[in-house]
């Protein structure tokens, strides 16, 4: 019997963790994938980055528009609101076996809310994870206690999930499903990438950065990117491309304050609102530094051999390669760090490409787990005490 697998993506970075999940469940005979669209996907602001789901080829099934030009605490909450709201809809008509769901956004809450009280099982990939300074820490650990199959990228995540009093026996460690892009994707070189970024990339440190809000810091936007923006600007060696902030709260006026400092700085820096799987990872690749406080520093960066200046604590409590520079956010620790970043030493250690978040292939693991998994054991949960001789 086939069973359908229900899936949602709300932005461009978790639909490049979830790509090749989505490719594998479609060309499984046993499975039939329903798509559910929703966050800054459908938002020009943010790239319309629905585009570029349909262009790798997948049917979207639901879309489900939640965003308003309102990013501020209230804004965000009522975003929450219309996507439990609208997210039901579309699990109400594609009516799934199954629903799953990465990491840790509001909208993904909203997607596993609506589930919940629809009787709807939950997978959760990427559950177990840190991330002190973002009140995604709160979301993922929530979703985590609505899903009943887990799908952690590392051994130490699978305990936290334990700690939760989830069932041992449906929890896979799976590793990082963002490193199958590395193994299944054609990157471009330098120049291609330049030539198709319309740029042009000289033989100085190119840099990538991508900052996004701490929401659980309380610091205005302005404030954040300052020491950011200065040390930058003490830097004049260096490229930098930025990556836009997501649809968090303050994300917006983060990027407008971009667009704003790249143009005074038009000879050497750009800004992009979405880069798209095969140029960001990509730029990751030919970058001589990653700086900022976006996960993918933290995962895929090491992964791709680039040094990491992190900043701030939006990803503390996640695991770190030894190619990462933790760093306040401060001015002369940016700078500081930026420069042993990109030099000799530092680049030998990234060359290593030491990652504690596993090695490709948890798209086809956690798909093969999807196929075989006894719904019926998923229906209701019970709370597993650590100690327990099953545990």
């Amino acid at each position: 019997m086939t069973r359908t697998i229900a899936v949602v993506t709300g932005t461009r970075a978790d639909y490049g963790l979830l790509r090749w999940v989505l490719a594998e469940i479609v060309d499984r005979d046993d499975l039939r994938l329903r798509l559910i669209v929703t966050g800054s996907h459908l938002s020009a602001a943010f790239g319309s980055t629905w585009q570029a789901i349909v262009d790798d080829g997948f049917t979207i099934d639901e879309r489900v528009d939640i965003l308003d030009d309102d990013d501020s605490a209230l804004g965000t909450a009522r975003a929450l609101a219309r996507a439990t709201s609208g997210i039901a809809d579309a699990l109400t008509r594609v009516h799934p076996d199954l629903l799953v769901v990465l990491g840790d956004r509001y909208e993904i809450l909203g997607a596993a809310s609506a589930a919940l009280l629809l009787g709807i099982p939950i997978a959760h990939i990427a559950g177990g994870e840190i991330t002190e300074g973002a009140y995604d820490d709160a979301i993922r650990h929530a979703v985590t206690k609505m899903s009943a199959l887990h799908f952690p990228a590392a051994e130490s995540y699978r305990a936290r999930i334990l700690q939760l009093g989830e069932d041992p026996a449906m929890i896979t460690t799976v590793g990082a499903t963002g490193f199958d892009n590395f193994e299944r994707l054609r990157l471009l070189d330098r120049d291609e990438l330049a030539a198709d970024l319309g740029i042009e990339l000289h033989e100085r440190p190119l840099v990538v950065c991508t900052f996004h809000p701490e929401t659980l810091g309380g610091v205005a936007p302005e404030q954040a990117l300052d020491p950011l923006f200065q040390a930058l600007a003490a830097l004049p060696a260096l490229q930098v491309i930025f990556t836009n902030a997501n649809a968090d709260a303050g994300g917006r006026r983060i990027n407008e304050l971009l667009d704003a400092y790249v143009a005074t700085h038009a000879d050497r820096m750009w800004a992009f609102a979405s880069l798209g799987q095969v140029r960001y990872l990509s730029l990751l690749g030919v970058a001589d530094a990653v700086v900022g406080n976006s996960s993918s520093g933290i995962i895929e960066a090491p992964a791709a051999g680039t040094p990491t200046v992190n900043i701030g604590a939006r990803q503390a409590g996640r695991l770190r390669a030894p190619s990462i520079v933790d760093v306040p956010n401060e001015t002369q620790a940016i700078e500081e760090a930026v420069k042993q970043a990109v030099s000799p030493e530092r680049q030998r250690v990234a060359a290593r490409r030491e990652s504690p978040y596993g090695a490709p292939g948890a798209a086809r693991a956690i798909v093969d787990r999807l196929a075989t998994v006894d719904l019926a054991a998923l229906r209701i949960k019970h709370f597993h005490q650590q100690g327990d001789d099953h545990v």
